[in-house]
């Protein structure tokens, strides 16, 4: 089948990947620019131009897809049989959208219509949702309320971050998109049931600041849900701290109040939370220094038995 792609992070890859070993002929490549990344704010490019380069592959990186007539044309001109969308990361416009005969098909990790938006992993696991997926749909002008095609269960492990989970998902949904081109013919789309529709925003930097007030549980979620971006964070002695990994620990009653660190061992760092609840930290990310264990910290002196975070 004649494809163009339209996909730019690593979430995107395994699809890509699958479409070229399952024999479909890849026409087009549609990416986001390369972006300034990294501490240095080097130029970088997008997994999938990398992925690209690598497999001789033709691509475009329109800065504003919406506004580049010339992107159209170019479409028309591969006369691709469907669009495959996967985290592109850019409001497609109607035309391009409906020109193929198959139109356009989108990836989607959540159970649609449940976590509409650019961070459906990320609130799933805030939320505590035990189960999330893929769906398969075809794309509208509208976000995400487009019908479905296929869609597959996945349960979220105890453990489980964002980065781990979206990388589970982006595989599922690799293969289930397989099997969707493979009967696309007799399937027959349905549509959302929109009353039961819920979003998924895009996560703010602001919005991983932690509440020690917050009961463990909840504190959790967000570190694994805010891990790689934007990051779950307290502050210690005015600096930023990003909480990279931890885990709720039972079996701790002293008398203290949220905030403040209670015992400092090999295991990490144990800071009391809302509820009489403990929230052991085992990896921490310091303002303008590399990860490492929260032990490892704990040695230079800047937090000890009574050190309040926050």
């Amino acid at each position: 089948m004649r494809v163009v792609f339209f996909g730019s992070p690593h979430t995107a890859l395994p699809a890509l990947n699958g479409l070229l070993s399952a024999g479909h002929e890849i026409k087009l490549i549609i990416t986001q620019p390369d972006r300034p990344a990294g501490r240095g704010k080097k130029l970088t490019p997008p997994a999938v131009k990398v992925f690209a380069e690598d497999h001789g592959l033709p691509y475009l990186q329109p800065e504003k897809i919406r506004k580049d007539e010339k992107i159209l044309e170019v479409i028309k001109e591969a006369d691709p049989e469907v669009n495959m969308v996967v985290a592109y990361g850019q409001i497609i416009p109607g035309p391009i959208i409906h020109l193929p005969p198959l139109k356009s098909l989108n990836i989607h990790f959540s159970l649609l219509p449940k976590y509409r938006g650019a961070a459906p992993v990320q609130w799933a696991i805030l939320n505590g949702e035990r189960f999330t997926g893929v769906t398969i749909f075809q794309l509208t002008e509208k976000m995400d309320e487009g019908p479905i095609l296929s869609q597959e269960v996945v349960p979220i492990l105890p453990r489980e971050n964002a980065h781990e989970l979206e990388t589970r998902l982006a595989h599922v949904g690799a293969r289930l998109m397989l099997q969707t081109l493979e009967k696309i013919h007799s399937l027959e789309p349905k549509e959302q049931e929109h009353s039961l529709a819920t979003l998924a925003p895009k996560l703010t930097k602001e919005q991983g600041l932690i509440d020690w007030r917050q009961p463990a549980e909840v504190i959790d979620r967000k570190v694994r849900a805010f891990y790689g971006w934007p990051g779950a964070f307290t502050f210690l002695t005015g600096q930023r701290l990003e909480i990279i990994s931890g885990q709720v620990t039972q079996g701790i009653m002293p008398q203290a109040g949220p905030g403040e660190v209670v015992q400092i061992d090999r295991s990490g760092i144990y800071v009391c939370c809302g509820q009489k609840s403990f929230y052991l930290i085992e990896k921490v990310k310091p303002e303008g220094r590399k990860e490492m264990s929260a032990h490892s910290f704990s040695l230079g002196g800047k937090v000890r038995v009574g050190t309040i975070l926050g």
